[in-house]
Parts: C-alpha cells; sequence; structure tokens
C-alpha cells in the first residue's frame, strides 16, 4: 500500500547531543571532514544508505544508538568540539576583512541552479556545481555573499538506463523538512512572502534559506496553499516546461529574488548589496527590480539604469547562440504590462532585450542581450571563452573589433576542500603539515615519496571500483526485483588497470560517443593483453533531448557486450556523491568536446586536484593550463572538411595517444610497483595546478577584479543624491543625440621618409566634426597595426590624439577641431593605421561601451 503523502520527522536529540543539531543545520558538514566523520561514527553503514546526509542520518538511527552516544563523554566532547570550531568559522576575521573599505559591504549572487551536496539536489550539472562551489569558496575567504535561488520540489531528474540503454526519468518529490533548510520567519512567527503581480492573477512565494558556512542561501517556492494549482507548479523542476513556464521562473528569480534578499537583511540586520552578481541569464530581470525601486525613489528609468548597471556583473556561460534563453516579445511584453514593476514600461523592457543588431531576430527577447545591457561588469569563465563571447555578442558594439568587446574573463575554479579525496588531504596533513591541498608542497619529495603518492592514487581508485560495483548491481536490482545480480558484476573494473573517466552533461558537442568511433580499435585498447584500459563514463541528457539519450544508448549497448562489460562502465544518475568518487578513482579525465564549445569544462579541474591527468581538447580551462606535463592534448583538427571528418581526425588522435603514450607510461614500472614516469606527472599536477584551479582564486579575482571596481562605481553614481548618474544619464543622451553628426572629417599625415624604417614616428593630424560635442566628450585616437589582405588590421593598438588647443575654437557644430599626434614605427613589416572617435567619459569602463564609433572613411 503506497502513502498519499510522505513527510520527514526530525529525530529529538537528548540534550548532551545538541551539538550534532547545530552542525546538521549548517551545510558547512557537506566540506569539512572532521565533521563528516563525527556524523560516520554513529552509524557507518547508516551514513553510507542516507548518502552522508546528517539529517536523514539522525531522522533514522535508532534513539537508543543516540542515547549510548549520549553516555559516551569522549563522543559528546568531540560534538562540542566541532561545535565551537564551526562558531569560531562563522564570526573569525578572514581573507576578506583585511581589505579595504572599497570592497562591498555584501554582494546578491543569482543563479537558477545551486549545487552544495547531494543532499540538497538542487542542480543539474557545471553551472549549478560552480554556483555552490563560489558560495563554499566565499564562505570559507568571509565574502559576505547572499545566495538567491529557487526551491525545486523535484529537483532535476533521477536517472535510470533500461536493459536496452535508454535513459529514463523520473522526479522524486522533496521534502523540504527533511532538508538542511528552514523557512525564513517574521518576527511574530508567519512566514515571509514575496508576491508578483500576474497578468491573471497573483504569484506567491515562500522563502527556504540554508546556512552554507557563513553565506546565507535563500530559495524561493511557488507550492505553498496561497497559490492557485497552476502557480504552484512554478518551482515544480528545475530547467522544466515551456516557454511561459520558464519565464515565470525568472522572473521570479530575478524579481522575487531582490525581493527576497530585502526581506532577509531587513530581518537580519546584514547590510544589503552593493553588487549584484547574476550567474548567466536566467536571473536577469533583477536589474529591472532594482530599477523600479531607484524609481520610486525619485529617478527616470535611465537615471536608474546608470545606478544598476554600475552595481551588476553579469557572467556568461554559454559558448553558442542556441544556449540563451529566448522569448517571444509579445509574452515578455503581457507580463510586464501589468503592476509587476512599478514605473518600469513594457517597451522600456522590451528594448534591454532586442535583438537589434545584425543577423537578430526581432520577434525574440534575449536575456543575455539583457544582461549585458543592465550589467556593466561582464565575464566569461575562461580566457578562450572570454574570446569567444566577444565575438558571439560583437553585434551589440559596432564598429568595434571582437577584442573591444567589454566582456572580460575570471576562468572558473573548483572547491578544493569538496572535490579533493579525504585520503589525499590526509596524506597533505600528514607528511606536509596542511590538509590544504591547494597550498601544499607537492614538489618535496622527501616528505611524500613517489611510493606515498602512488600507494593513496591506487587506493582511490579502488575505492571508485567498489563505488561502481555497488551502483551497478543497485541499479540491475531496482530493474529486476528479487534477483539475483549476475556474478560477473562482482568483477566489474579491476583497481589495478589504467582508469580512463568521462562523466558531464551529454549533449551532442560534448561527443559522449566519439571513443566509439572505430569500436574495433577501442575494443583493443580495452582487451590489451599487457596494458589494459578500462573506461568509467556517467552523465545526463536532457529530458528533451532525444539525440543526446541515443548517444548514451548506444554507448551503453556497446558497453554491455559480454568481451568488454567489465571494462566499460556507464553508471546511471551521475550526481555529486558518485563524482566525489569518481574523480580521484580515475588515472585520466577525458574531455573531447567540439572546440571552442566547452565554456570552461571543470570536471577536469576536480580530477587534477586528486592528482590525476587530464586528456583533453585544448578547449575551455585546458586550453589556458596545459602545459605539456599535466596531461595530454587532443590535437584539434579544425581545418577538417566536415563534422564527419573532424571526428574521425579527433578520434584516431586519442587513440594514438592511449596506446602509444599513456598506457605505456602507466605501465612503465619500477621495483615496487610504481610508475615513476607518471608519478612525476601527478606530482607536477598537484604542484602547479592545485592553486590555479581552487575556486578561492576564483572569486578572489572577482572580488578584486569585478566587485571592488563595481562597488566603486556604484557609490559615485549614488552619493549625493544620485546625482553622478543623474548627469551621466543626460550625458549619454545628449551624445547619443548628437553622434551621427560626429565624423572624421579629413586625415594626414607625415614625418617619415620615402622608405619609413623602424624607429620613425608618423606624425597624424585630424580634422573632426564634433557637431557640437566638447572635446573634452570625446577622444580621438589613430588606431595603427599590422596591415593585411583586405586591408584588416591586427596586433591593434590605440594612441590618443591631442586636440590642438590654440586653433580655432567656436560653438558651431559645423566647424572642425584640429587633432594631432605621433606613432612610432615599432615594428618592421605590413603597416597600417586610421583614425576614429569614441565617446570619452571616466564613468566608461572602455571606449566601446556605448557601441558609437565614427571611423575616417
Amino acid at each position: 500500500m503506497k502513502a498519499i503523502r510522505r513527510f520527514t520527522v526530525r529525530a529529538v536529540l537528548p540534550d548532551d547531543l545538541g551539538a550534532l543539531e547545530e552542525l546538521a543545520g549548517n551545510l558547512r558538514w557537506s566540506w569539512h571532514e572532521p565533521t563528516r566523520q563525527l556524523f560516520a561514527r554513529i552509524s557507518p553503514e547508516l551514513w553510507q544508505k542516507v548518502g552522508h546526509d546528517p539529517i536523514a542520518l539522525l531522522g533514522a538511527v535508532d534513539p537508543s544508538r543516540l542515547a549510548e552516544l549520549a553516555a559516551d563523554q569522549g563522543y559528546v566532547d568531540w560534538a562540542n568540539h566541532l561545535r565551537e570550531d564551526l562558531r569560531a568559522y562563522l564570526t573569525e576575521s578572514r581573507w576578506y576583512q583585511s581589505l579595504d573599505g572599497s570592497a562591498p559591504k555584501s554582494i546578491g549572487y543569482f543563479s537558477p541552479e545551486f549545487g552544495i551536496a547531494a543532499a540538497l539536489p538542487q542542480y543539474s550539472g557545471g553551472l549549478g556545481i560552480l554556483a555552490g562551489d563560489h558560495l563554499k569558496a566565499a564562505s570559507d575567504l568571509g565574502v559576505p555573499l547572499i545566495g538567491v535561488g529557487l526551491f525545486y520540489r523535484s529537483g532535476y531528474f533521477s536517472q535510470a538506463i533500461t536493459p536496452d540503454g535508454w535513459q529514463l526519468e523520473s522526479y522524486p518529490v522533496l521534502d523540504p523538512d527533511g532538508l538542511p533548510l528552514s523557512v525564513l520567519r517574521n518576527p511574530d512567527g508567519t512566514a515571509v512572502q514575496i508576491t508578483l503581480a500576474l497578468p491573471n492573477g497573483v504569484l506567491h512565494a515562500r522563502v527556504w534559506q540554508a546556512a552554507v558556512g557563513r553565506v546565507r542561501l535563500l530559495l524561493l517556492d511557488t507550492d505553498i496553499p496561497e497559490n492557485e494549482e497552476r502557480l504552484r507548479s512554478v518551482t515544480d523542476r528545475l530547467y522544466g516546461g515551456g516557454g511561459e513556464h520558464r519565464l515565470l521562473q525568472e522572473l521570479l528569480l530575478g524579481i522575487g529574488g531582490v525581493r527576497a534578499i530585502k526581506a532577509w537583511t531587513d530581518l537580519s540586520g546584514f547590510p544589503e548589496p552593493e553588487v549584484f552578481h547574476t550567474n548567466e541569464g536566467h536571473a536577469g530581470f533583477l536589474g529591472l527590480e532594482r530599477i523600479s525601486d531607484l524609481i520610486g525613489e525619485g529617478l527616470t528609468f535611465d537615471e536608474a539604469l546608470q545606478v544598476v548597471r554600475a552595481g551588476t556583473v553579469f557572467t556568461t556561460h554559454t559558448p553558442v547562440p542556441a544556449g540563451i534563453d529566448r522569448f517571444e516579445r509579445p509574452l515578455v511584453q503581457q507580463y510586464f504590462s501589468t503592476d509587476l514593476l512599478p514605473g518600469v514600461s513594457a517597451q522600456d523592457v522590451l528594448a534591454l532585450g532586442a535583438e537589434d543588431y545584425p543577423d537578430g531576430s526581432p520577434d525574440v527577447f534575449n536575456m543575455a542581450v539583457m544582461g549585458l545591457r543592465l550589467g556593466q561588469h561582464a565575464n566569461g569563465v575562461s580566457q578562450l571563452h572570454g574570446d569567444v563571447s566577444r565575438h558571439m555578442f560583437n553585434g551589440l558594439y559596432p564598429g568595434f573589433d571582437p577584442d573591444e568587446v567589454p566582456i572580460d574573463s575570471v576562468t572558473n575554479g573548483v572547491h578544493a576542500p569538496t572535490w579533493t579525496d579525504p585520503m589525499l588531504r590526509a596524506l597533505a596533513e600528514e607528511r606536509l603539515g596542511t590538509d590544504d591541498t591547494t597550498t601544499a608542497d607537492w614538489a618535496n619529495s622527501g616528505a611524500v615519496s613517489d611510493l606515498d603518492l602512488w600507494s593513496v592514487r591506487t587506493r582511490m581508485r579502488e575505492q571508485l571500483v567498489e563505488d561502481a560495483r555497488r551502483r551497478l548491481s543497485a541499479a540491475w536490482g531496482s530493474q529486476n526485483p528479487g534477483g539475483v545480480a549476475p556474478a560477473w558484476m562482482n568483477d566489474l573494473l579491476d583497481p589495478s588497470v589504467l582508469t580512463i573517466g568521462f562523466a558531464r552533461r551529454v549533449p551532442t558537442y560534448k561527443r559522449l560517443t566519439l571513443m566509439l568511433h572505430n569500436p574495433e580499435r577501442l575494443r583493443a585498447i580495452l582487451l590489451n593483453p599487457d596494458r589494459p584500459v578500462q573506461i568509467v563514463i556517467a552523465g545526463k541528457s536532457h529530458p528533451a533531448d532525444d539525440e543526446g539519450k541515443r548517444l548514451i544508448q548506444k554507448l551503453v549497448q556497446f558497453a554491455s557486450e559480454p568481451d568488454i562489460r567489465t571494462r566499460m562502465v556507464f553508471l546511471p544518475d551521475y550526481d555529486i556523491g558518485m563524482a566525489q568518487l569518481l574523480y580521484p578513482g580515475t588515472d585520466i579525465w577525458l574531455n573531447n568536446p567540439l572546440r571552442p564549445l566547452e565554456a570552461c569544462g571543470t570536471s577536469g579541474m576536480k580530477a587534477a586536484l586528486n592528482g590525476a591527468l587530464n586528456l583533453s581538447i585544448l578547449d575551455g580551462w585546458w586550453n589556458e593550463f596545459y602545459d605539456g606535463e599535466n596531461g595530454w592534448a587532443i590535437p584539434s583538427a579544425d581545418a577538417a572538411g566536415d563534422g564527419a571528418e573532424r571526428d574521425a581526425l579527433e578520434a584516431e588522435a586519442l587513440y594514438d595517444l592511449i596506446e602509444n603514450q599513456i598506457a605505456p607510461r602507466f605501465y612503465d614500472r619500477d621495483g615496487d610497483n610504481v610508475p615513476e614516469a607518471w608519478v612525476a606527472q601527478i606530482r607536477h599536477t598537484l604542484s602547479t595546478l592545485s592553486p590555479e584551479l581552487s575556486a578561492e582564486r576564483m572569486v578572489r579575482e572577482y572580488v578584486n577584479r569585478l566587485y571592488v571596481p563595481a562597488t566603486g562605481y556604484e557609490r559615485r553614481l549614488t552619493a549625493d543624491g544620485f546625482m553622478a548618474a543623474r548627469g551621466l544619464s543626460a550625458w549619454k543622451q545628449r551624445v547619443r543625440a548628437a553622434w551621427p553628426g560626429v565624423n572624421v572629417a579629413h586625415v594626414e599625415s607625415g614625418g617619415v621618409d620615402a622608405v619609413p624604417q623602424v624607429g620613425d614616428e608618423l606624425h597624424v593630424r585630424a580634422l573632426i566634426n564634433l557637431n557640437g560635442l566638447h572635446p573634452d566628450e570625446v577622444e580621438v585616437q589613430v588606431v595603427y597595426g599590422r596591415s593585411h589582405d583586405g586591408d584588416e588590421l591586427t596586433d591593434v593598438r590605440h594612441a590618443a590624439l591631442s586636440v590642438d588647443v590654440d586653433g580655432p575654437a567656436s560653438d558651431d557644430p559645423s566647424v572642425a577641431r584640429e587633432y594631432r599626434g605621433t606613432v612610432q614605427l615599432a615594428w618592421a613589416g605590413a603597416f597600417g593605421y586610421t583614425v576614429r572617435v569614441v565617446p570619452k567619459n571616466e564613468l566608461l569602463l572602455g571606449a566601446a561601451e556605448l557601441g558609437l564609433v565614427a571611423v575616417a572613411s
């Protein structure tokens, strides 16, 4: 008989074990190994069964066991000590507290998903894991971050694989009372409620809060009685539903999220954010809520826009236009032709998301375009992705080269305490005096021998093999209730064999099945009698992506063939719990996307933190960190005639590397059965990549390069009753109105001989029509570089020309102003130059920000 409703009853702990409740209530346990060991001691078997979830553990453990522990003074003292350690962690000064007053008092960080722990399944893949790691690293550094997301009652989905390899999705309903969450409440005990005015009713949401170390995470939930049935399902599933459903989720995330922060800061006394960071475009509507608030303080829409832009950071994770959320314009107009945002008109909103550039569609509202127009500070998530993004959004800045598009890059990082195996951390603590593997001296072979490193790597591989066997047996049992798992499953994988890992979402561009391009060659690699290889694979395809599901099916069917089924396995239901054993347990981490479609690819980072070597296309983070010693680069066949030829060439290169370089090096052993050359690469990887790939490095970069500058701009614009914001708005309007009449009337040059030589100076004189603008409001530049076919300039540089102050000055817009300057010829070969005019204002980040330029013709 099935229950009509399920809920979680929390345990009543003995008074002496009160520390356990406080420790379970803060998600720091998800990355603090001593706290995890404390809970594991209660019941190791149950700890494993509940997926390392303290709240589930305390709800399931026998009360007699709790009474036994309460009588164990050693355990009670241990728990109390860890509680005091947590309290100190939450209050002591950390890195951020050493910064000066230019740092923001707080930052609002918005993301559609957060991957923090398997016990809180509110993530689908890399974007959510990155957001979770951002929060954890911010906590460790003392950054005053407030996270904002949605609470999805069914999370993403649970994956099962049928006997013929097809992915099946199920959506278990989560009980928030059984999760590390609490309802945000008013002083009178009533639940805080966020409301949004919709065209046909009102959307209500309660706010769940989670403590992620020092960071507060707020999650909005619409599954409450105050909503009519159709609106209760707004937060049903992550990335579920059609266009209008997704729009409702993003309205709630952005607009409702800002309102939730206001409610929480009012109740807690925590400072309101000075900077708002939107992790992808899904939360972009947050800027409109802030504009509406500022209009309520007396600003016009455009004046408020300047303030919001100044304090907004927009991070794009998307390498292709197809990955951006786009809505039908009439649908967006319908939702903003309401009382949703007082003072903000639907036309103002539509203009922000308009694709009014070459090849744009007039019929859609683009969330990433709005994100860039609402955020003065923007970045991609690797150096290569920053370059891809500048090209992708070049249309927003007509007349400027992609290199000048104002999108920077901050390469992602991963949270080392979460993703580094406890065995490796224990080795660092025992031999190197620290459990922080990102700062440990791994090059110190006197303290950590090759045998030490290899022994730990071997135990991590054994741990993965054991977990894979358990998972495959459990999956078989769920499909064959009451049956006995086949005997061959006991021999699944071999802890002594070179192990390659591949796990990620399964869109087609990640090429899950590239390894199957030549099945017989792959089979020979796997079954090589002297140098065998095994591959462990995991990943989910979006429920609506049948092509991705077919890729999984093709791989599962190949891996099920009797001769290789113990050498190649697909693990279903990829999640954080699986990943924390998979990354450390692999010797090689494989990544073979179509370059340059991998924005970053943080799974390879997590493997590297555990001493795994990467085997990857030079894409995402690997493009900037591969050095020839930390793994292998798969050559990209970019010049191939078509996709099939490219796949063939890159697959053959992959096989060649495994057969001729990777496997021989792995199996070349010394007298202690240690592969010395391989361990040297492990040591090099840990020494050089661990600091660079850490989320702490990433968050420090965000603080120093984006949050602090954004705070400075925001404070300048809001000071003295928003005087600078009003002035900037008026200035932009004046410049835009005048710009059609701004032009370069004449250019001439001299100063070089008939045969120019390196070191000569080119003298440039230009006449500029400013159409009534003051010379201080523009910058006239000579733009020069190497000139190639088609007169295109490369290696471009800029030099400002000076206005002739002694020349005629006139208020007559028709009178041209004279500008002069010099350029030194610094290289031999082809040289070219031109002259252009761009707007100039100290409150602009760069010349391209307004998308206005006048170039000599």
